[in-house]
């Protein structure tokens, strides 16, 4: 394939709920532009972007995955993202490295749960959106009875409910043909031309006609509506339009641009993935319309003197970012007057310590790598953006993060599974190298000497966590190096051991997400585990003061042991921890063995007194004792000071304590009711709801016993368009019912215990 600059590129995330038919969209797409022979299909694994066995199994996306299609003279780059609200953390990674979001809504549900979640991300980075109602050969009732009025009247409900969620700057750019057999073609609102499918025909060519007389008037309504809307805010733009009526077609097109790529108009276009209609349009749109790579205005990362933060510059000429950050803006607009700013070239500008680089070849080489994919054959395949600057086969790059160097062997892009070899990629394209020795998603490669990284997009912290053991020791062997390469691919994933517990745990976005995991595991790397549900690291405590001695005698000929101790026990504030005090005076206890009280003490607290949890939040006193000039040693004090401290536990009131979390759960206000009342059931305390654009946000503190299969819940609650997020707040002591329950399940029989 040939080498496309920045300017004939559109690189565009694919993001919607599940089962809005996403994959077989690009697949639709893949088809018409000549990238395929035949339409893949995800049912049987044949579709570019579903090829991992797991989605296939499952008949869902559950990770990015990349596709390219070449069309009249344009690569278009498209990122095909999940849409399960599990794995829809995915779709934030593609939006970093996109200059367009394709929101992909199935005609007959309308907006789901992930639909409006990855609306609202498109919407924190400032990425122009582009709406498809795909599906739209699936409509029933008025849509498919009615022939044309069916369709359209069907269509005008559905396109309300765009407007209703996301304002009237939701506007078709095209409306849908129908006619007795269903979904037959659309008409552009632009150059007023029709685009008609035969039946069956599945290879998403169309061929140009007259707009259908009984759409004639409706399309000419819709025109005026459209040219209006884009003409606002535009004065030249209005008083063509008063002047004469409408604008040229050839204005129209470059105001529509600027207007998408501004966000200040959302098209509605009209699609079948799974008939192909509308496919050869929807790349000529997106050939016409879509932000050009080398529009994005120029990227922001850190100077690698550790000052500054990361950020992602927007569009055009004034630099807004996607956080708005105002110190940005400023560096950006300055780059906009040499025409970094507005992706033309421009030099790299370092100001307190944020770098600045335009989309151009000219710049310094930098590659931002967004996705990390394990191949049983290729090994380690590093998906990545070119930043700035030209990537060349077998250069040398330097990973700015962790410092060494790699080597860009066998440069490709990507189809799917397929790596499609090329000698170099311009700046704004996307690409895929094999076998990086140590760079990890996240990492910024590039030029020695004009360093900079690209802060990576921030995921949800993961909301389940389960106790995975392996069934053998060779699966035990195995585990962990296959768990690595997992969270390599997956940044949701976290693994590790409770130092507590001593269990190995794994945490996800929820049970899918880790069953998935466990699936790879098995399926990979030949790894078979059991989850199970992890152990609350309980803790206890004391509630009263408390003295005690512990005396520790032994003779057995020779030298004996001899340690006399006596400590106190006060309890402290919740979360102080430990402190220990020595109050010795007179030599009673000489200074070489006061530390081995401390560490007596210590080690029979982590053991615990009532269940065998670590005893916390207690101050210990040790102010008296004795000791033999022969016989003592470390030892035999620390011995003593385990002693003391039992028996000053038994008159100490002690009790137990529980992990309470500060949770923080989003969904649709019309579940706000639903939800709290679910966590009072589960002893939470609410402490107020917010709202955050339409959804509700609920924050409370819940014990975390009774937080650990809560995703599961929220699905159900919600209907799957609820998220939330918790962290440890602190420790708070366990009701009397509850602890008891904990303390039977806790308690070892006595010969175990003895043992």
């Amino acid at each position: 394939m040939r080498n496309y600059p920045g300017s004939e590129i559109r690189n565009v995330a694919v993001t919607g709920h599940a089962r809005s038919g996403k994959t077989t969209l690009i697949a639709a797409l893949l088809q018409a532009a000549g990238m395929t022979t035949t339409q893949g299909r995800v049912a049987d694994g044949s579709a570019v972007t579903a090829y991992d066995e797991e989605e296939v199994a499952r008949g869902t996306t559950m990770q990015n995955a990349v596709a390219f299609a070449e069309w009249q003279g344009v690569k278009v780059n498209l990122i095909d993202t999940p849409g399960f609200h599990m794995f829809s953390h995915e779709a934030r990674t593609a939006m970093q490295v996109t200059e367009a979001a394709l929101i992909v809504v199935e005609a007959q549900a309308g907006v789901e749960a992930v639909t409006e979640r990855v609306w609202r991300w498109a919407e924190e980075f400032n990425l122009p959106r582009m709406v498809v109602l795909n599906q739209m050969d699936a409509m029933t009732g008025a849509g498919m009875a009615g022939g044309m009025a069916g369709g359209m009247e069907a269509t005008a409900a559905m396109v309300e409910e765009l407007r209703e969620r996301w304002g009237r700057n939701c506007v078709p750019v095209q409306l849908p043909v129908f006619d007795a057999g269903g979904f037959r073609g659309v008409v552009d609102l632009v150059t007023m031309q029709a685009f008609l499918y035969a039946e069956g025909d599945g290879s998403g060519r169309g061929k140009i006609a007259e707009i259908p007389q009984e759409l004639a008037q409706q399309a000419r309504a819709a025109h005026e509506a459209l040219v209006e809307l884009v003409a606002e805010g535009r004065d030249e733009l209005l008083e063509e339009f008063f002047e004469v009526g409408t604008i040229p077609e050839q204005h129209l097109i470059t105001a529509l641009h600027e207007a998408i790529r501004e966000d200040r108009i959302f098209p509605v276009l009209f699609a079948s993935g799974r008939g192909a209609v509308g496919a050869d349009h929807l790349l000529d749109f997106l050939k016409v319309y879509a932000p050009t790579a080398a529009e994005r205005g120029a990227s922001a990362g850190s100077a690698m003197n550790g000052a500054g933060t990361a950020l992602e510059a927007g569009y055009g000429t004034n630099g807004h970012g996607s956080n708005g950050d105002a110190r940005q803006e400023s560096v950006a607009s300055e780059l906009a007057g040499n025409g970094g700013g507005n992706g033309e070239a421009g030099h790299a500008t370092t100001r307190a310590g944020v770098v600045m680089r335009a989309v151009d070849d000219s710049e310094p080489l930098a590659l931002y790598v967004y996705k990390t994919l394990h191949d049983p054959f290729a090994g380690r395949i590093s998906f990545f953006k070119v930043v700035s600057g030209v990537a060349r086969n077998e250069a040398t790059v330097e990973n700015y993060g962790r410092g060494g160097q790699e080597r860009l062997s066998h440069l490709s892009v990507m189809q799917g599974r397929r790596a499609v070899e090329v000698n170099e990629l311009h700046a704004g394209d996307l690409g895929a190298v094999a076998r990086l020795r140590e760079t990890l998603t996240g990492d910024t490669l590039g030029q020695r000497g004009a360093e900079m990284r690209v802060e990576p997009v921030q995921i949800p912290e993961p909301s389940m966590t389960y106790a995975i053991e392996p069934k053998t020791r060779a699966d035990e062997d195995k585990l962990a190096p296959a768990m690595h390469r997992l969270m390599e691919e997956d940044r949701m994933l976290r693994f590790f051991r409770d130092g507590q517990t001593q269990e190995f745990l794994v945490a996800g976005a929820g049970q899918p997400h880790i069953e998935t995991m466990v699936a790879r595991l098995k399926r990979r790397y030949h790894t078979e585990v059991t989850l199970k549900a992890p152990k609350v690291p309980y803790r206890e405590t004391i509630r009263a003061r408390a003295e005690a001695q512990g005396r520790h005698k032994k003779q057995s000929g020779g030298h004996g042991q001899f340690g006399d101790c006596r400590i106190r026990l006060e309890p402290l504030e919740r979360g102080a921890g430990f402190q220990f005090v020595s109050e010795i005076f007179g030599g009673s206890i000489p200074r070489q063995y006061v530390p081995a009280v401390e560490k007596g003490v210590v080690e029979t607290a982590l053991s615990g007194h009532l269940a065998g949890y670590p005893v916390v939040d207690f101050k210990a006193t040790v102010y008296d004792g004795s000791y033999h000039e022969v016989d003592s040693n470390e030892l035999s004090f620390r011995i003593a000071a385990r002693m003391a401290f039992r028996q000053a536990m038994e008159q100490a009131k002690p009790c137990l304590l529980e992990p309470v979390m500060r949770v923080e759960v989003e969904a649709p206000e019309q579940y706000a009711g639903a939800l709290m009342g679910d966590l009072n059931t589960r002893r939470g305390h609410v402490l107020g709801m917010s709202t955050r654009g339409r959804a509700a946000v609920i924050e409370a503190d819940v014990p975390m016993a009774e937080m650990l299969q809560y995703g599961a819940t929220l699905t159900a609650l919600t209907q799957g368009r609820g998220s939330f997020h918790m962290e440890l707040r602190g420790y708070e002591i366990v009701p009397g019912a509850v602890a008891e329950r904990v303390l039977a399940s806790a308690r070892r029989p006595a010969a175990v215990a003895e043992e």
